[in-house]
């Protein structure tokens, strides 16, 4: 029967939720040692939690079991043959007993029965044989101490726990520092994803870790989803972000071998809740996310950071941009369409699957796309096609590359803004704009406009017939005079008068294919210089 003391059915406070200290540890207590305590079954589960101890000697006192308890036994009920040794066992462990330690003092047994051992080492059950007695009520007492003292511990780190969230809050915390607290308070990597599976933050990285996330379809999509019916993986925690009654995301605890214990899930559990009071202010959150998007990509113009280093912080904000070729592109927010700003490339982007990190730069959005393979890099100019904008494309690079291709992006962009037409322009398509386009960042190309193109400028600044279109048109056909006339709807007898007008203006024949040459130079310069429709 149960001796009397504390332990008899006693439960510890704290409940069935509070962790409490391993078997091993326990057995390490100083009255376990002088009572010779030896491990005979179930040695892999001694990591197992000790939540609070019983005490019985009664065949059926597996009934009066809720999970993790030592039970301490003298073994009176245990029984005297093989089968029922065997049942017993069973049912000690299908309760949810934490381990078994069994008095071979003589009383019952002066050793464990073979039947218990190998049962025992069967149901993975820790078994423990004691040579000498030991007062049950003692050992009660000093598991408990033990039980309450790290309850103690835990409330006090819960409370912590708390108040440095409530603060992070209070601070206009948004979800990237939130996940950023979590993993340094827990020290294992923090991944936030929404239902998609996209992955919107990601803080406290291992190398362990970045290979979960490069493959993170096959960790949130295969292995979590595949275990719905089941247990969660032994290598992640995840807690769910609910927002106003429905499950928004997942919060996830990549801790691999290592246990998450009590403090760390309940931390876990307040984060997720916490996430979802930020998401609440789903607009603040999207412009601290832009924000942050637009400072790390300043950071690269500016060059504070490298291609690689961008990568990785990149990741940080959910963009894994890692192992891919990159390119960049930046888009004229004055779309044919309407207005087409960084959200708005954003969400065309990761539409197509493209984890991109986008920015405004004042009239333009900036992105830096990953590229599953360089072939892609039609997949996105389509994307910019569809979306009828104006926007520049760099070369396909590596990430060493990356501050190149941005001023590549930016030159392309600068050609696909004179355009009339919603187009998408090539770095490498660019020809002698090349040229220009570099010349056009300093003083140089302003420079040889005026001097080419001055008088002409000037004219059309104070008279209502124009020059300029004329010359544009006479040059773009390269001198063709009847193919200049169709294009601007006039008369070959108006054509000749414009034309005589700006030889005279500017002192020069357009018959010369030199002077046509050097002009075609300045007429594409003042179009990198000048916003469309501004000259024409």
């Amino acid at each position: 029967m149960c001796e009397t003391g504390p332990a008899c059915g006693g439960r510890v406070p704290g409940g069935t939720g509070a962790m409490g200290p391993t078997v091993k540890a326990v057995l390490d207590l100083p009255i376990f040692r002088r009572a010779g305590a030896r491990v005979l079954a179930g040695e892999r589960n001694l990591h197992r939690a000790v939540r609070w101890v019983h005490a019985g000697e009664i065949p059926d006192i597996a009934r009066f079991l809720s999970g993790g308890e030592m039970l301490l036994t003298a073994g009176l009920g245990i029984g005297r043959d093989a089968r029922e040794q065997r049942d017993y066992v069973r049912r000690i462990s299908s309760a949810g007993a934490t381990v078994l330690v069994v008095e071979l003092a003589g009383r019952a047994f002066d050793a464990m029965p073979p039947a218990v051992i190998e049962e025992a080492e069967r149901q993975g059950l820790p078994l423990v044989g004691l040579r000498e007695e030991i007062p049950f009520a003692e050992v009660s007492a000093l598991v408990h101490e033990t039980l309450v003292e790290m309850r103690l511990q835990e409330l006090t780190a819960e409370e912590a726990v708390s108040q440095a969230f409530m603060n992070l809050l209070l601070d206009g915390a948004d979800h990237l520092s939130l996940t950023g607290e979590l993993a340094h308070r827990i020290g294992h990597p923090v991944v936030l994803e929404d239902m998609t599976h996209q992955v919107l933050a990601y803080s406290g990285r291992t190398p362990m870790s970045d290979r979960v996330v490069s493959e993170w379809n096959a960790h949130s999509r295969v292995l979590h989803e595949s275990a719905s019916e089941g247990p969660e993986p032994a290598e992640c925690a995840r807690r769910a972000v609910v927002l106003r009654g429905e499950r928004w995301g997942w919060l996830h605890v990549l801790h691999g071998t290592a246990e998450l214990t009590g403090p760390g899930l309940y931390a876990l559990e307040r984060t997720a809740a916490a996430v979802a009071i930020t998401l609440l202010g789903e607009r603040a959150s999207g412009a601290r996310s832009a924000q942050r998007q637009g400072a790390l990509v300043n950071r690269l113009m500016l060059g504070d950071l490298s291609g690689e280093d961008f990568v990785t912080e990149a990741l940080r904000l959910g963009r894994d941009l890692r192992g891919r070729k990159l390119v960049v592109t930046v888009v004229d927010k004055n779309g044919t369409d309407g207005p087409f700003g960084e959200q708005d490339l954003d969400t065309a982007l990761r539409g197509a699957g493209f984890p991109a990190v986008v920015a405004d730069i004042g009239e333009h959005a900036l992105a830096v796309v990953g590229l599953p393979a360089a072939a892609a890099e039609q997949r996105v100019a389509d994307v910019l096609t569809g979306h009828r904008v104006r926007a520049g494309l760099s070369r396909v690079v590596d990430a060493p590359r990356l501050h190149a291709a941005v001023q590549q992006a930016r030159g392309a962009g600068a050609a696909a803004d004179r355009g009339t037409a919603p187009t998408v322009r090539r770095f490498d398509d660019l020809g002698v704009l090349r040229l220009l386009i570099v010349l056009a960042q300093g003083p140089e190309l302003a420079g040889y406009v005026e001097d080419e193109l001055g008088p002409v400028l000037r004219h059309d600044a104070g008279s209502a017939n124009r020059l300029l279109p004329t010359l544009r048109a006479y040059l773009d056909h390269d001198g063709n005079k009847s193919r200049a006339a169709e294009t601007l709807y006039v008369q070959r007898r108006t054509l000749y008068y414009r034309l005589e007008r700006l030889n005279s203006l500017l002192g020069v024949s357009l018959d010369e294919p030199e002077v046509r040459q050097r002009l075609l130079l300045a007429v594409r310069g003042l179009d990198l210089l000048q916003r469309p429709n501004t000259a024409n």
